[in-house]
């Protein structure tokens, strides 16, 4: 893998994509839950969707949405965009409505792939989507709406694989990815094509991948995360992806062992459930490694320590764990081959893309091993996104006093490795999604029993978050946190449904009336909060 980034060379994924076609087009490129896709094939299927594109009138820089599960049609459609120089649009496909018509509105999308088991949630919102034109339906023609065209996937594809030959800068936008809003609406990173490729670099420089090594992972395709290392990763380094539609403890080895995997890019929170699996053949404190696997590498961020260990001792293998970024940002810490982590640390600073500072909340320096924000500068150009899609003010302050803030607060030792500890804005993190606080509040506040509420994270088991809702109801309401919740599933993203809700007279607020979550936070489940989890409700995970 040559080193692209030392002379300052600039890339596109479309010159990715050029280079791949040129040089290995026939080798498989990538197995998608079993199916196999060589480079001709996936960029050939790309162009005809491209072409039907160009024929619905979308121009450079144009948007389009998908919201497809992880599968063959999720990988050709965020290839097409690019090959049509347009912008791709990944959305959650736990998303239904007003979560989703946000975001088909927000980014302007003109077109929209949904696959047919999720076509009502687009049936629903499509008539309030101003740009939207055109709906691609994966498995069926589903049902038109007014001032909306819908198209069926196999009829999309009907065109020539004939390249469009659209011209690709380094500079343009390649992909939105949203982020959980923290004070407001969810907002779309804009990633230009050069930072894309960075990124993909920084995560292949760090694992040592090579162009033998075949890298597996259930991550959804709407992350920034499965885009780089799995799509983008793989045209840069050379070899095979291998993409499954969703994590399994139980299928996770029967699928390392069918596709060969040298790398497994996944959540801390899967490594600990795979460490922790005791229906393996050997028990994890037999002392004896268990993995007889083509295995040798796996990511999960963050990993206690104790998490570590037990990998090793049971699979032999030290897994990755150390870095830490952002989707504006990239990598501002990484281990790159040869540098070893310490116990809670997040890697050593990415001093090679970035001047990494801690501040005050007045934004001077402070010394090592001092709690404060994590700000940073980028030492290269067009290394981080262009800037939140139509929010000058919210990308402007991010970059307060011209450096970037990350709104989390961390430390850096004397041997600059960086610490993560803690998230200052409030939003949380449960099932690997980053979920906004506003915007479950804004739901539950719908509620016609519900006189407010406040939405706030409480340790998790899982080391992620769990959510728990706390209410004021009205005064001639007589709901209960079960009803409540029932009602709410209808209303949100499943990973977004709280594990804990609760019923009070007043909410702790300020002499201003603003409602004080941190003593909620501090509170946590109290005697009187009801538990999903000990309630035998069932939710299905869609």
């Amino acid at each position: 893998m040559a080193p692209i980034w030392r002379d300052r060379d600039e890339y596109s994924v479309a010159r990715l994509i050029d280079e791949r076609l040129a040089s290995d087009p026939d080798r498989e490129f990538l197995d998608i839950n079993g199916e196999s896709w060589t480079a001709a094939r996936m960029f050939g299927t790309a162009d005809r969707l491209a072409n039907t594109f160009a024929e619905f009138g979308v121009q450079r820089g144009d948007r389009v949405a998908t919201l497809i599960e992880n599968s063959s049609e999720a990988a050709v459609a965020l290839f097409a965009a690019n090959r049509a120089s347009a912008v791709g649009v990944p959305v959650n496909t736990a998303y239904k409505g007003e979560y989703l018509r946000h975001q088909l509105a927000d980014s302007g999308a003109k077109v929209l792939i949904v696959e047919a088991a999720l076509a009502e949630r687009a049936i629903f919102v499509a008539d309030q989507i101003d740009t939207l034109e055109h709906v691609i339906v994966v498995g069926h023609d589903g049902e038109s709406t007014p001032g909306t065209n819908w198209h069926s996937w196999t009829d999309a594809l009907a065109m020539p694989d004939t390249p469009l030959g659209r011209p690709t800068d380094p500079t343009d936008l390649d992909i939105f990815i949203y982020t959980g809003g923290t004070t407001g609406l969810s907002k779309a990173c804009a990633i230009n094509h050069n930072y894309a490729v960075t990124l993909a670099w920084q995560i292949a420089h760090m694992w040592g991948r090579a162009a033998d090594d075949v890298v597996w992972t259930p991550m959804p395709l709407f992350h920034f995360n499965a885009v780089s290392v799995m799509l983008t990763g793989t045209l840069l380094c050379g070899g095979r992806g291998a993409i499954y539609k969703k994590f399994s403890v139980s299928n996770f080895w029967p699928e390392i062992n069918r596709v060969g995997a040298t790398h497994a890019s996944t959540l801390g929170s899967m490594v600990t459930l795979l460490v922790n699996d005791t229906m393996k053949p050997e028990a994890p404190d037999s002392g004896q490694p268990e993995a007889n696997t083509t295995l040798r590498f796996i990511s999960g961020v963050p990993m206690p320590p104790a998490v570590w260990e037990k990998s090793v001792a049971r699979w032999g293998i030290k897994p990755f764990d150390g870095g830490f970024g952002t989707t504006e940002a990239s990598l501002w810490s990484w281990l790159p081959p040869g540098t070893q982590n310490k116990d809670n640390a997040a890697g050593l600073v990415n001093d090679e893309f970035w001047d990494i500072r801690i501040f005050d909340d007045d934004d001077n320096e402070l010394p090592p091993n001092t709690r404060g924000e994590i700000v940073g500068r980028p030492k290269k150009a067009n290394v981080m996104f262009d800037g939140y899609w139509g929010r000058p003010e919210a990308t402007l302050e991010m970059y307060r006093n011209l450096w970037f803030h990350s709104g989390d607060y961390g430390k850096v030792d004397e041997d600059g490795y960086l610490y993560f500890l803690d998230r200052k804005a409030d939003y949380m993190r449960r099932r690997g999604e980053n979920v906004s606080s506003y915007e479950l509040e804004v739901v539950y506040a719908k509620h016609p029993a519900v006189r407010d509420v406040a939405v706030h994270a409480v340790p998790s088991e899982q080391l992620e978050d769990d959510i728990k809702v706390t209410l004021e109801l009205r005064d001639d309401s007589a709901a209960t946190a079960e009803e409540i919740f029932v009602w709410s599933i209808d209303q949100v993203p499943y990973f977004a449904l709280p594990r804990y809700v609760e019923i009070r007279e007043e909410l702790p607020r300020t002499p201003l009336g603003k409602i004080q979550k941190r003593e909620l936070r501090a509170e946590g489940v109290t005697p009187a909060t009801w538990d999903f989890e000990k309630s035998g409700i069932s939710v299905e995970r869609r």
